[in-house]
């Protein structure tokens, strides 16, 4: 069993959280209290094709042989307005105004809450990870295919952010700055950093975040570009790696974040 997020022994209550990926989706049960996986994490392919149903029997191999039946948090790369999936990255269009959290009752039996993939880990991040504690604006970004973001204050999440796609210079943020762009392009280390200090930097000027935190598989090597940036915030690679979409998932299904459940 993985353990990335709590200190303590767990006394308290449970919950369940699956992370919609573009090759893999993956879920576990999650001590509430602690963030700390309470079960073997299972891990599936993500089907080809992606659509809403062939996911949805996924998830639902996931939590039944978790044997799971009470509330389930689940992330999908969407922005996710009461339960409706808007758009879709990386996944099937047919995603785009679907019902998600419906489908994903009838496929798994159990009560569903949807939430952004970015927010989700964003939001573990500010509640068990790097950014555990640390009050006013914190700003998380997941560096990869795209950019994703998220945007907690004071422990309540701001929903839906996609400050991925904030234009800079005419361009889409995400289409120069992630880390897609890098490998696309062929960047050192220090070429991609100049394009981060851009992003960041306007980011800065619009959010006055108090910290920023890093993610993506790219933020295992922060130490070949995070000390190239010159910002005012701090700025930190995240700590929860592949578990944090699992974790925020299981707490925002809970209630946590937004104040109230969809």
């Amino acid at each position: 069993m993985t353990a990335p997020a709590g200190t303590a022994r767990s006394t308290g209550a449970r919950g369940f959280g699956v992370d919609i990926g573009g090759s893999g989706v993956k879920g576990a049960p999650v001590h509430l209290d602690t963030g700390d996986l309470a079960g073997e994490r299972v891990r599936l392919p993500t089907p080809r094709p992606s659509t809403p149903e062939q996911v949805g029997e996924v998830v639902a191999e996931i939590v039944g042989t978790a044997g799971w039946t009470g509330r389930l948090g689940v992330t999908i790369p969407a922005v996710v307005t009461r339960g409706v999936t808007r758009t879709a990255a990386n996944i099937d269009p047919a995603w785009v105004d679907a019902d998600a959290e419906a489908l994903l009752r009838r496929a798994t039996g159990c009560e569903v809450t949807v939430v952004n993939d970015a927010d989700a880990a964003g939001y573990a991040e500010a509640r068990f990870g790097a950014a555990r504690g640390h009050p006013g604006v914190v700003l998380v970004t997941t560096l990869g295919t795209g950019i994703g973001t998220a945007l907690v204050h004071d422990g309540r999440l701001v929903p839906n952010t996609e400050l991925g796609h904030i234009e800079i210079d005419g361009v889409d943020a995400e289409h120069r700055a992630s880390e897609a762009a890098r490998e696309r392009d062929g960047l050192a280390w220090e070429k991609w950093a100049k394009r981060l200090q851009r992003y960041y930097r306007t980011l800065e000027k619009l959010f006055w975040p108090d910290l920023i935190v890093v993610g993506g598989g790219v933020s295992k090597k922060a130490d070949k570009f995070l000390p190239l940036l010159d910002l005012r915030t701090p700025i930190v690679p995240a700590a929860l790696r592949n578990e944090a979409g699992i974790v925020g998932a299981a707490l925002l299904a809970a209630g946590e974040g937004t104040g109230a459940r969809n």
